[in-house]
């Protein structure tokens, strides 16, 4: 569920870099020390990839984000349009980001995910009742993987039906690839801000049970009031952060199991607990899309592995290449689905900024993915992996749709 800023690095197989490239004739970049790398607009920054400096440099508030907002502050390039929010939650640093991520600890903790299991599982089994009735061979994208998580963050922020195609379209823009004209993808966001306004209001004059009533709750309880921009975007991080990734993971999960690892496929009907080790490490190495690192701007000269990286420059802290970093993790090819990770994976990040809905995503992932192959072990591909079409997003890549039958 973390928003970060981009730059492509080479996933593993049975998933794309692009529409065209099968990812198994591909190889893995090796990560190095840290080295300075030129962006897309001629700017020069710095590449962190190996997974002890990536740790370092997410844990330092030195390497802070709000920085890279500053008008001095070199261009950040290839950003989505709400990733590069100055209000987002993620591209605040020190007391203001600790503000507004107080709104929401509470809610995302593992005790509080644990609560909300048995209705996660009823809406699991509830889109189940319906795939397992479908004529075949069925979509399980449109019928699973894509509903499945807008029906929980739906659930959680207190949105009723109609919300969800919205959700979709506002997602669609938000994470643009390029083929939104501009002007549409302004109005979208515009739109998106107008409701996440709209949101908020109405949970301050008819409060529930819902996160968004949380939210508004824990910022009335703060000494400094909290910007009104700075919880609208929260608001909105909530809902395309909530949904996307995770139907992104689903997505790209099922294709690698059931195109390349069908072996797999019994026991993680069989035993939840092995489900959710294999969820952790498909979480590990299974990239979003082009397992994109996050910026930092270094606010002062800092060593990091032994290389100074001067005040002022821009980083880029690699997590998908330090999840593979061999030094750390000697069985990263996904050999093994079931073997415990040795070190903690970076794909939710580290340090403050440290993703709050990460409980949340292995809930949803180790579920869905258990429940599926319980009540459906004979799934299967019903379409040769190579002709899958790509829903290619600025930050996620995911099957648009993917045919299986059993």
């Amino acid at each position: 569920m973390a928003l970060e800023a981009p730059l492509t690095s080479t996933p593993p197989p049975g998933l794309p870099t692009d529409a065209q490239v099968p990812l198994h004739r591909l190889h893995f970049d090796e990560p190095g020390p840290p080295r300075t790398f030129v962006q897309p607009d001629g700017s020069v920054a710095w590449l962190v990839s190996r997974y002890a400096d990536v740790r370092q440099v997410l844990s330092d508030p030195r390497f802070g984000r709000a920085e890279l907002y500053a008008p001095e502050a070199p261009a950040l390039t290839g950003v989505p349009e709400i990733v590069n929010d100055p209000d987002l939650m993620f591209n605040q640093d020190g007391p203001g980001h600790l503000r507004l991520r107080r709104t929401l600890r509470k809610a995302f903790t593992p005790r509080a995910v644990a609560g909300w299991q048995p209705w996660i599982t009823a809406i699991v089994e509830e889109l189940l009742d319906r795939l397992a009735t479908a004529g075949r061979p069925v979509d399980i994208v449109a019928a699973y993987t894509r509903p499945l998580p807008v029906a929980v963050i739906s659930r959680l922020m207190g949105l009723d039906g109609t919300s969800q195609e919205r959700m979709r379209h506002w997602s669609e823009h938000a994470f643009s690839d390029g083929s939104h004209a501009d002007r549409d993808v302004e109005s979208a966001l515009a739109e998106f801000s107008a409701f996440g306004g709209r949101l908020l209001e109405e949970r301050r004059r008819n409060p529930g049970d819902d996160l968004i009533s949380g939210l508004v709750r824990s910022a009335a309880e703060e000494e400094d009031e909290i910007p009104e921009a700075q919880l609208v975007s929260l608001v909105c991080g909530l809902v395309v952060g909530g949904h996307d990734s995770t139907m992104t993971m689903l997505g790209n999960c099922l294709l690698y199991l059931l195109g390349e690892r069908p072996e797999t496929w019994a026991r993680l009907g069989a035993d939840e607990e092995a489900a959710g080790t294999a969820a952790d490490r498909l979480l590990h190495l299974v990239p979003l899309g082009d397992d994109r690192g996050t910026a930092r701007y270094a606010s002062a000269d800092l060593d990091v592995g032994d290389v100074t990286i001067p005040a002022g420059a821009v980083v880029v802290a690699d997590c998908g290449m330090a999840n593979r970093d061999p030094a750390v993790f000697a069985h990263a090819r996904l050999d093994d689905l079931f073997r415990p990770l040795p070190a903690p994976t970076l794909a939710f990040g580290a340090g403050a900024h440290y993703c709050l809905g990460a409980w949340l995503a292995r809930t949803e992932l180790r579920t869905g993915l258990h429940r599926l192959a319980s009540r459906l072990p004979g799934l299967r591909l019903a379409q040769d992996p190579d002709s899958v079409e790509w829903r290619t997003g600025s930050t996620s890549r995911s099957p648009r749709g993917l045919a299986v039958t059993w």
